[in-house]
């Protein structure tokens, strides 16, 4: 057992010395259980790290050795959502454009509850400008909080149009239809993107806008 590796490599030979040397190193491993245990421990490590790329396990959600390079592996899913909003803010904004020569540009905020689809009971907050005149908007930014915290990024610009569409109920007043991007968010949502069309209405029964979304977003797998 004390025996150096010099006087086993002088003892097998000229030919063959490293064969020979191994299976010695061989045999005085497995001359103890212990160490007999490490030896085959650490073969089947070896074994087991050659056949996995991840073998302990630690890959991100959603990834995927594709090439040698993890990737993530995108899933586009159906998306749908109505919601409720309430006018929380409506003001002529500098920030928007207001000027006395330009007095129709207003800041407007709206908070909104409802459904949707991956969030289950949402809350909403939009933020943007609007020309009150022209009925037209943009910098709208928008998020939609789910249920368990979860955050999903919306952008929106469009025009909201005065009177309705034939499909609309008749008490209508104004109406939008217009593309949302989406832009990632929090949670299952990250890295989330794709595209939701807006069909929403003003109403001349109560002071509420109304919300009807419809389109796909595409997620990372595993956490939709």
């Amino acid at each position: 057992m004390g025996m150096s590796m010099n006087v086993i490599w002088l003892e097998t030979g000229n030919s063959n010395k490293s064969v020979t040397s191994f299976y010695y190193l061989i045999l005085l491993i497995m001359k103890t259980p212990k160490r007999f245990l490490f030896f085959v421990v650490g073969i089947g490590l070896f074994i087991a790290c050659s056949k996995s790329d991840h073998f302990w396990g630690d890959v991100p959600f959603g990834k995927t050795m594709n090439g040698g390079n993890d990737q993530p592996v995108m899933v586009a899913m159906p998306f749908k959502a109505d919601l409720i909003g309430e006018y929380k803010l409506q003001e002529p904004e500098v920030n928007c454009g207001y000027s006395e020569e330009n007095p129709y540009m207003y800041h407007v905020i709206v908070t909104a509850n409802g459904t949707a689809t991956h969030l289950g009971k949402t809350y909403a907050y939009f933020d943007f400008c609007c020309n009150v005149e022209t009925g037209v908007y943009g910098q709208a930014d928008i998020y939609l909080v789910a249920a368990n915290g979860d955050m999903l990024f919306l952008s929106a610009e469009g025009q909201v149009m005065t009177g309705r569409l034939d499909y609309h109920p008749d008490y209508v007043n104004s109406y939008w239809k217009d593309p949302m991007i989406v832009m990632g968010g929090t949670g299952r949502f990250e890295g989330a993107t794709g595209t939701i069309m807006t069909d929403d209405y003003n109403s001349d029964l109560d002071p509420y806008s109304h919300h009807h979304w419809t389109g796909t977003i595409t997620m990372v797998k595993g956490k939709q």
